[in-house]
């Protein structure tokens, strides 16, 4: 089946290209974005929660890279749930949380990108942050609507900027340090295990990156192959990368000062482990590697919501715009996007995401398990872990945010059931009859 949003055709993507996709959503959102709100979560012990939700996505991964595997789809996230439960608003709603909890990647990403480039000018709030975000989502917007070819190129070089530079910093800043963590030294803050476990629930952002090759299945070349080996390689990446920022983080700071610069936490620790130009460098990089995160997360999911369109999942409406569908949901995904970054913090923007994303997982997994994993020959044992996993770490987050930010757990309840709701309302019944068909 041909889609009229796909405009480049099949084979656009490269392996190494599918590969800096991956790695341009997760590490942008990961280090940069994320470092402090896990250690405000887990403490001294946040390294070690990357590590968690390294093995945590790797038993996520597993039901995605054996199903895109058999179905390699534009469509992706969307795909697989409407194999598993059919046209209905069970896969619709769950799809419809992946694209949100993407497009809640780009504000939060766009937040970050904000508050690492007024650093030098000790600007840490106010009305620059939110302006700055809008604009380098605009940014992206523009880059993607030149096309395939023009994100993957701009994604690989960034990749590749930024993993080297971003490891080149990791290493000086352990090696100055004597290799000794002071996080983990003379803390007077108490963490406790049930923060350690929600923190995990952040990291798992991370790395959900990987769904972004997921959701350009059909783009890629030898899909059948290089999916898979490319969510696997973009996991293991970012895994080593990110152990090796959060123990230099760490080697720099306290855990007092890290949760105190939680938003930009890597460049204050830049500067009492290579001075003031190790400072401004560390600067240079993050906004490379937030901008690279927003071009890639902005590329996935207008491609998500146009397949959902061209499923019959979600309505369309032009809006009076001319052009293409996935021109269009270009736009709806910016404008939200845009308006999140405005009326959110990075903690509450990453905690919704967590919700929605870990919500959305849950339903894929039980939906592979019960109905697909006899097709694709998935091993079962390896999804209820995933399923546990993600049990476990929802919990622990909600437990955590009822006593820090319940206002945050209503915000994700409303938007969930809204949006299973509409679904329910616009499809007329929770499943359809399962899809065995090629999507493709």
């Amino acid at each position: 089946m041909k889609h009229a949003h796909n405009e480049q055709g099949k084979n656009s993507i490269s392996l190494g290209g599918a590969v800096a996709m991956g790695t341009g959503v997760m590490i942008g959102a990961g280090i940069f974005a994320l470092t402090g709100q896990v250690a405000e979560l887990a403490g001294p012990f946040f390294p070690f929660a990357f590590v968690i939700g390294a093995i945590v996505a790797g038993f996520s991964a597993y039901s995605y890279i054996k199903m895109s595997n058999a179905w390699p789809s534009s469509g992706g996230v969307a795909m697989i749930l409407q194999k598993s439960y059919g046209t209905g608003a069970i896969a619709a709603g769950a799809a419809l949380l992946m694209a949100l909890s993407m497009v809640i990647a780009e504000s939060l990403v766009a937040r970050t990108f904000a508050s690492y480039v007024l650093r030098p000018f000790d600007i840490s709030g106010g009305p620059l942050v939110p302006i700055i975000s809008v604009a380098v989502i605009l940014f992206a917007f523009a880059v993607n609507l030149a096309g395939n070819r023009s994100v993957g190129l701009l994604s690989s070089i960034m990749a590749v900027i930024k993993i080297g530079g971003i490891s080149l910093f990791a290493i000086a800043a352990l090696y100055s340090s004597g290799f000794q963590f002071s996080a983990g030294v003379d803390s007077t803050i108490s963490f406790s295990l049930t923060g350690f476990v929600a923190s995990v629930a952040l990291t798992i952002l991370a790395f959900k990156g990987f769904t972004t090759i997921t959701n350009s299945g059909a783009e890629v070349t030898n899909p059948h192959r290089n999916i898979g080996l490319a969510i696997m390689i973009s996991i293991a990446l970012c895994a080593v990368v990110y152990v090796l920022v959060t123990f230099a983080v760490g080697s720099s700071l306290s855990i007092e000062a890290i949760i105190l610069a939680k938003d930009y936490s890597l460049a204050e620790a830049a500067e009492p482990a290579l001075g003031r130009t190790g400072f401004y460098l560390t600067i240079a990089l993050a906004a490379v590697a937030t901008l690279s995160g927003v071009l890639a997360s902005v590329f996935a999911v207008s491609r998500m919501l146009a397949m959902m369109t061209d499923m019959k999942m979600i309505p369309h409406s032009h809006f009076g715009m001319s052009g293409s569908i996935r021109k269009h949901t270009l736009v709806y995904a910016v404008v939200i996007a845009s308006l999140l970054a405005v009326f959110f913090d990075i903690g509450r923007i990453a905690s919704l995401g967590a919700f929605l994303y870990i919500v959305m997982d849950i339903v894929i997994q039980w939906g592979v398990y019960r109905y697909m994993r006899h097709e694709i020959d998935a091993v079962a044992p390896i999804i209820l872990a995933a399923l546990a996993f993600d049990a476990i770490v929802l919990t622990a987050l909600t437990m955590y945010k009822i006593d820090t930010d319940p206002l945050i757990i209503v915000y994700a309840v409303v938007a969930i059931i809204s949006i299973f709701a509409y679904e329910r309302f616009y499809l007329s019944k929770w499943r359809g009859k399962h899809l065995t068909e090629t999507s493709e």
